[in-house]
């Protein structure tokens, strides 16, 4: 039989079994329980299948009144209070259909306030309107209508806040993987160890005293939620909330007593679940960030790698051109093996700088080699010689002292363009006459050299040097705020620094340490 035609019935059968297991402490012998999970597998189920679950839910609810209470009241009495209780459920779960995408986790701080706040209030509206009810049916007497109201509230409330995402995560291949990832780590039995001693404490040396101890139950759910994220959070308060619940079964507590623990055991699943939901959030960003840094630093690296490219496919073409004229021409000897020897090398010069474009997706490496500091900014510098001549911009370029450097040359080439664009673009903006841009090294002590990037824009002020190196800040109206960051962190990474001056024109100094400095 496939499987879909076993959905509706394992539904049924596994609402109605929680049903059995939450019918603690009843109220006058009605649904009227502090803790009920059933309604979070409900609503669930609602959501995720959609119209076609309505009847299933109906059917659940009045197989629970029936198999678990046994309708011990006049069978039209019975059914219709179920049919109200089933039909709240039905309208709470078309809410949040509204307001819950499908495709959500519960696992930010937006979507848990847009699940939350519906779901205390739709359960509150529900008891009250499912009490009154039960009053007007004679089901309930007037002087329980309040106590009602608060119990049953309370364990829909719990039920629903505590197990729900249990539920929504594991009806979901993303949210089941989570899971499966935290229930596999050793750090869940960790903190799942803490928290049967927390339960010892709370109930054990803090029992006799009004649970005044119950807070150390805060323990291991912010453990797991801070270092596992929502996936700990939900993990951990549903394990805290099984040690409650097995712990007041043992203890034999009032139902009065049981509501109050009911009580704080939401508040300390709420902070689980929001700490959670704020790691998740900072993870994602975080990785989001990366990924937007990444391929921002490829874009920037473009000019760099069509500069690098552009040599080795220059040449190629070269030595076809010399292989089609030699062979033309019958050569069979030593020239048309050099012919062909050559485009084997700079085929494998292409390829070199390809599979450093890749390394760079994957993991940002960097390849250090030998690099000449006056051929680095040399060949950095060459795009800007003719955008000089045709702006009618004065370009600079001081000596450069005959200086060894052990870096990534493309990556150090990012660096310099993106220096002198931003010198050219500054110049270009400002409303002066004698338009400059000026390069010059000079050796520092310590076997360093200082690279100096100089226009006569207006140069930046105190607070626009503070933010410079920010990302995501840019004076560009169609900048993205990642050039000056991934410069700093490609010096950085080269062991040297990258910083501006506050002056009243633009000045932006690279330190690097030389092949020296590296090799001693």
């Amino acid at each position: 039989m496939p499987l879909k035609y076993l959905l509706h019935p394992g539904f049924i059968a596994l609402y109605v079994a929680l049903d059995a297991a939450s019918f603690i402490h009843p109220l006058h012998g009605l649904n009227i329980t502090p803790w009920s999970p059933a309604p979070a597998l409900g609503l669930v189920y609602l959501l995720r299948q959609g119209p076609i679950a309505r009847v299933g839910l109906v059917a659940a609810v009045l197989l629970g009144e029936y198999l678990v209470r046994g309708m011990p009241f006049p069978w039209w009495k019975s059914l219709g209070s179920a049919l109200i209780l089933a039909a709240g459920y039905l309208v709470l779960s078309e809410f949040l259909k509204r307001r819950l995408p499908l495709t959500s986790l519960l696992d930010d701080r937006a979507a848990l306030l847009a699940w939350m706040v519906p779901v205390v209030l739709g359960t509150l509206i529900n008891s009250v309107l499912y009490l009154t009810s039960l009053h007007l049916l004679g089901l309930l007497p007037a002087n329980g209508w309040l106590t009602g109201v608060l119990q049953f509230w309370v364990g829909d409330a719990v039920g629903i806040t505590i197990a729900m995402p249990l539920f929504w995560w594991l009806t979901g291949e993303r949210g089941r993987f989570a899971l499966r990832s935290v229930l596999l780590r050793g750090e869940t039995l960790m903190y799942s160890l803490l928290g049967l001693v927390a339960l010892g404490i709370a109930f054990g040396l803090g029992g006799d005293s009004g649970f005044k101890l119950f807070y150390i139950l805060f323990l291991p759910i912010v453990w797991a939620s801070a270092r596992q994220g929502m996936a700990g959070a939900i993990v951990s308060a549903t394990l805290l909330q099984l040690g409650v619940i097995a712990a007041v079964q043992m203890l034999d507590f009032s139902a009065v007593t049981i509501a109050e623990l009911q009580m704080l055991g939401v508040v300390m699943a709420l902070v689980g679940f929001f700490i959670g939901g704020v790691v998740d959030e900072q993870r994602r960003t975080s990785g989001e960030l990366r990924q937007t840094l990444r391929l921002a630093a490829a874009g920037e690296m473009a000019g760099a790698l069509a500069h690098e490219l552009n040599q080795p496919l220059t040449a190629l073409g070269a030595y076809a051109s010399a292989y089609d004229t030699l062979q033309a021409r019958g050569e069979t000897g030593v020239r048309l093996d050099a012919a062909i020897n050559g485009m084997r090398a700079e085929a494998q010069r292409a390829g070199d700088v390809v599979k450093r474009l890749r390394d760079f997706f994957r993991t940002g490496a960097t390849k250090l080699e030998s690099v000449a500091l006056r051929q680095l900014i040399d060949s950095s510098a060459e795009p800007y010689r003719l955008k000089a001549r045709q702006g009618g911009i004065q370009f600079i370029e001081s000596e450069v002292p005959d200086i060894m450097l052990l870096a990534d040359r493309l990556q150090l080439e990012v660096v310099l363009r993106n220096l002198f664009s931003n010198a050219f673009d500054a110049v270009a903006a400002a409303d002066t006459t004698g338009k400059l841009v000026s390069v010059q090294a000079v050796p520092l002590p310590g076997a360093r050299v200082l690279i100096c990037v100089e226009d006569s824009g207006c140069g930046l002020s105190r607070e626009e040097a503070e933010r410079a190196f920010e990302s995501f800040h840019s004076s560009k109206s169609s900048g993205l705020g990642l050039g000056l960051v991934i410069s700093r962190a490609i010096a950085e990474t080269h062991g040297g620094s990258l910083w501006c001056e506050v002056a009243d024109h633009g000045v932006f100094k690279l330190v690097l340490p030389t092949q020296e400095t590296r090799t001693s």
